[in-house]
């Protein structure tokens, strides 16, 4: 394992070293520079089946997030970056996205920093405010710490990525990975490191366009009592249509995590982390989602579109002892000038975040839950 890293770590980067020595550059420098400024204030109101004393009170509402967003561009570089400032209970200030950028041309780009791995469908496999089961799961806008090459062609369309690993906040020698961030990542006593992945799009279609795709990822676990590197990987067939005013979303993907624990530690589940809060997760599963939408303009005052959805995910663990996971979200997204109102009703049957057991649902489960759901609406102001 430690001379796949340091091999497969050195050819990548002489890949990319010459790529950007030897492509022709045909960017425009710049004379001054350009910056923009944008950001979202957001805030939500749920009521949660699970939560009796919520029920009596009629729910709640209260502040979301507040994030920034920045762009800046000169002479062919570029910045991309997303600050958000969630409540202390969900982590508090992390940093969502913050990469730099150049374009050899029209069509090639390269990315440096914490940028989005390039696996699945994106920018999102989901409609809703929730996400889909992958995104729980750290398969859907994850972002890590690396380089990504991408190519925009007419028919294909592929992203070849090292990530060194993912979000670091804590520089120590045996430091485990901070919960305060905005995606998932392996987390606990197992860290990320030196990660592979490869996506590629063959695009079809003019009526109805369609992204048929295969991703790949292939990384390191290191683990902070063993000293010793386990690996994991991912698999993933995708497809997304649209047509008129119909969006289609279907993927199917595969994973395990071989981490190598201390003696008398599980290697049946792994810790993932994400928004202050670590729970387990299975080691190994098969996670299948279909998630559709119909977008219907209108004409009511501020209100220009209503776009309605149903996403589904089903996460199958390949331990026989684990029960599975599922969930499903139906709902509308309501866009009336700069303002963005998701309604959803978001259903969860062994779902961290929908009732239950918060630790464990996505790992051992629990055969005699019942399905929990939540109903909420999250109101954004974005500039």
């Amino acid at each position: 394992m430690r001379s796949f890293q340091n091999s497969s770590r050195s050819r990548f980067f002489l890949f990319l070293f010459a790529l950007v020595m030897l492509y022709p550059v045909t960017t425009r420098s710049q004379d001054e520079p350009e910056i923009a400024v944008g950001g979202a204030l957001r805030y939500n109101y749920n009521l949660s089946s699970w939560k009796e004393g919520q029920k009596n009170r009629g729910g709640d509402f209260g502040y979301d997030m507040f994030r920034v967003n920045f762009n800046a561009k000169y002479k062919g570089v570029y910045l991309n970056a997303e600050y958000r400032l969630y409540s202390n209970a969900f982590g508090g200030g992390v940093m969502k996205q913050g990469w730099m950028g150049y374009w050899f041309n029209e069509t090639d780009e390269i990315q440096v920093g914490l940028t989005q791995v390039p696996f699945g469908i994106q920018q999102y496999n989901s409609h809703n405010w929730f996400f889909n089961l992958t995104y729980y799961m750290g398969l859907e806008d994850d972002h890590d710490m690396g380089i990504k090459y991408v190519h925009y062609g007419d028919t294909f369309e592929y992203h070849l990525a090292f990530f060194k690993n993912s979000e670091e906040l804590r520089f120590g020698s045996e430091t485990e990975s901070s919960p305060s961030r905005y995606s998932y990542d392996v987390a606990g006593r197992n860290k990320e490191i030196n990660q592979l992945n490869g996506k590629i799009i063959y695009k079809f279609g003019e009526q109805a366009a369609s992204r048929l795709g295969f991703s790949a990822q292939y990384g390191a676990l290191y683990n902070l009592d063993t000293k010793e590197t386990g690996d994991h990987y991912g698999l993933a067939a995708h497809y997304e249509i649209t047509h008129n005013r119909w969006n289609l979303k279907a993927q199917a993907l595969t994973a395990s995590h071989n981490p190598v624990n201390a003696p008398g530690e599980s290697r049946d589940e792994i810790t993932m982390a994400a928004y202050g809060a670590p729970y387990q997760v299975a080691a190994d599963f098969e996670l299948y989602s279909l998630a559709i939408s119909r977008n219907i303009p209108v004409n009511w005052g501020p209100v220009s579109n209503l776009e309605f959805y149903n996403d589904f995910g089903f996460m199958k663990k390949r331990k026989n002892s684990f029960t599975d996971s599922f969930m499903n979200v139906s709902g509308v997204l309501v866009t009336a000038g700069h303002i963005y109102t998701y309604i959803d009703y978001a259903a969860g049957y062994n779902h961290s975040w929908l009732g239950g057991n918060f630790v464990d649902d996505f790992a051992l489960g629990n055969p005699d839950a019942k399905w929990e759901a939540r109903f909420n609406i999250n109101l954004g102001y974005y500039f």
